[in-house]
């Protein structure tokens, strides 16, 4: 849903969604959505030029996996972190 705004240039509602799902997957301890939510918001945030927030918000998330480093979320995660830097 969020990224069919962030496409639709309604930038402020995808923030919106994106911050709640980012929050119901942290209250759920779910580290794999808490990571897509993340690297969304991130790249919301890097496109508004808010890359310092955007770095703080997604290495503490990546940084919490122990595995799985060769699936294509934690690649996303990783690449935009290296932008972020």
């Amino acid at each position: 849903m969020a990224e069919a705004l962030i496409t639709n240039s309604d930038r402020h509602d995808a923030e919106r969604w994106l911050g709640r799902a980012l929050r119901t997957a942290q209250k759920q301890d779910a580290k794999f959505w808490e990571l897509r939510a993340g690297t969304s918001l991130a790249r919301l945030w890097l496109d508004q030029g808010k890359r310092s927030a955007a770095r703080d918000l997604l290495a503490p998330i990546y940084g919490s996996f122990t595995e799985g480093f060769d699936t294509g979320d934690l690649k996303e995660a990783a690449a935009l972190l290296a932008e972020l830097t």
